[in-house]
């Protein structure tokens, strides 16, 4: 296979995965540079999490996990400023084999893409069960029940309900990355379920029990 050549957009507790929308505002140096070359040519970029310990080798060349999502920019706005406003589209999980020589500003990857392994079973009784959990965050969170309706539509591959469900819903950015990691899709699932009901159960444990309708 041959391998990718793209610039990354390293970013601290951030995880990008396929088959999810991410907004994001551009403002360093760097990366505004690196948003007009990328708009130039094909609009792809990898979006890469900073390891923990970032901070003081940040406007260098801190060390990053070596699995990154891959996207499009598929909308983008360019501010009086020379900011952006991009739209990213996640198309693939890739893990990056080797940084190569670069004179621009930002960071250029040798990249190799990242297919998943099919469940190896029926998965329809597990995505049931992460709609069922998410529906249980969203009434416990006092949140409308139709705000993940998207996220969880029917007609999706399982794969693509772990990935938005876990983009949309999961805080623990180590726990995001993992699952960006997780090829196997049986797991990712299982990870992502029992991920929602730690939330549900936290959620329900820190209600204060004298809190009770009267």
């Amino acid at each position: 296979m041959v391998p990718l050549v793209l610039p990354i957009f390293p970013l601290p507790e951030l995880t990008f995965f396929p088959h999810t929308l991410l907004p994001l505002h551009v403002f360093e140096a760097r990366y505004r540079a690196m948003v007009t070359d990328v708009l130039a040519r094909d609009k792809r970029l990898a979006l890469v999490g900073l390891k923990p310990g970032y901070e003081t080798t940040y406007a260098g060349r801190p060390p990053v996990y070596s699995v990154a999502g891959v996207g499009e920019i598929v909308k983008w706005e360019r501010l009086a400023t020379g900011r952006y406003n991009i739209l990213l589209r996640g198309d693939a999980r890739a893990r990056i084999d080797r940084e190569l020589p670069t004179d621009t500003l930002y960071r250029l990857v040798a990249l190799r893409r990242l297919d998943e392994t099919p469940p190896a079973r029926d998965a329809d009784l597990l995505v049931e069960r992460i709609r069922v959990l998410c529906r249980r965050l969203l009434l416990g969170l006092g949140r409308p029940r139709e705000l993940l309706d998207e996220v969880l539509r029917g007609g999706q591959a399982p794969g693509a309900v772990a990935d938005r469900v876990a983009s949309a819903v999961i805080p623990d950015p180590r726990l995001r990355q993992e699952l960006l990691e997780t090829l196997d899709v049986d797991r990712r699932l299982e990870r992502v379920a029992a991920a929602l009901e730690d939330l549900v159960r936290h959620i329900r444990g820190a209600r204060d029990p004298d809190d009770r309708p009267r």
